[in-house]
């Protein structure tokens, strides 16, 4: 394997622990499935916990073993949909300044050996898939069609950012049917605020990109809105916050819970008012931040069962 070698603006972390501690030859796979960015690793996790805390909540021996048990299904299979996203797009990425550098465009890894990756971190997801009631392993299936067609929707549509949310929220009803073998109305509305959360953060993400997608072809949130994006990323902010406000009122949760989604709020404001969407090391710092609301929310719904 060749050496990482990067120039002009790029989001590899160097200094991150699997970029300086694994094997020379491991380190592309390690970036493929983005271990060295592990936040979209907590952002795919944090509404499977959310829901596990819904459900599970105050019987915390069982939700510390099934939040365990989702993490794991959670690093699996977002370096799964990683390696698939970037065996679909190695082309593109191979014009965009800031992806250039990947394992597959810049040859560190061949196509053959991306899928090879892909299917062995598919089987560990398929693995923790078989600990799952029948009910909650079906609805879990039903994502994979999400996560399949997620990487040519930039390709279609304007809007590629919707369907990214559908999938990286999906957990949220998996968690949820993992201990009950049902869905709840407020599980469906703590579903669509996640949806409405990942309009917002990935738009952000997505701005970094806006001058080289403009040029391939690339369609994003982040070019449709481009004449107005805070009037935008306020309208998908509101519809999170209210769609968790309904998950509270529909779930009978208390006092504790609207308090810290209250603070949420207040992070949105903050996260909105001052995003600077010229700025790709500012966007890539903003869209980091989002790691708050997903603590912030599953503190809400784990202290709300402390009362």
């Amino acid at each position: 394997m060749t050496a990482d070698r990067t120039t002009g603006y790029t989001d590899i972390n160097h200094q991150h622990w699997t970029l300086r501690f694994l094997p020379p030859w491991a380190r592309p796979y390690g970036r493929l499935a983005r271990w060295d960015r592990p936040i979209g690793i907590w952002l795919l996790l944090f509404p499977c916990w959310w829901s596990l805390a819904l459900a599970a909540a105050p019987d915390w021996g069982r939700l510390a073993g099934l939040m365990a048990l989702f993490a794991l299904g959670a690093l699996a299979m977002r370096g799964a949909g990683c390696t698939w996203n970037d065996i679909l797009d190695r082309k593109v990425d191979a014009q965009v300044e800031r992806t250039r550098n990947r394992p597959l465009p810049s040859g560190e890894v061949k196509l053959h050996q991306a899928l090879i990756w892909m299917a062995l971190q598919g089987a560990v997801g398929a693995a923790v898939l078989f600990k799952l009631n029948k009910f909650a392993g079906g609805i879990a299936l039903l994502s994979l069609l999400l996560v399949a067609i997620y990487p040519t929707m930039k390709r279609l549509t304007s809007w590629p950012q919707f369907v990214l949310g559908l999938a990286f929220n999906w957990g949220a009803l998996v968690g949820y049917a993992a201990v009950k073998e049902s869905l709840s109305f407020g599980t469906v509305a703590l579903y669509f605020g996640g949806v409405a959360w990942t309009m917002v953060y990935d738009t952000i993400y997505a701005m970094q990109d806006q001058r080289d997608d403009a040029i391939v072809g690339v369609r994003s949130t982040a070019r449709r809105f481009a004449g107005a994006p805070r009037r935008w990323l306020t309208f998908f902010a509101l519809m999170a916050v209210g769609f968790w406000a309904s998950t509270g009122i529909l779930s009978g949760l208390g006092i504790g819970y609207f308090a810290l989604l209250a603070v949420i709020a207040a992070y949105f404001v903050w996260l909105i008012a001052f995003v600077k969407p010229a700025d790709p090391a500012d966007c890539l710092m903003r869209f980091k931040s989002n790691a708050l609301v997903g603590w912030l929310l599953l503190a809400a719904l784990v202290v709300d069962r402390l009362r």
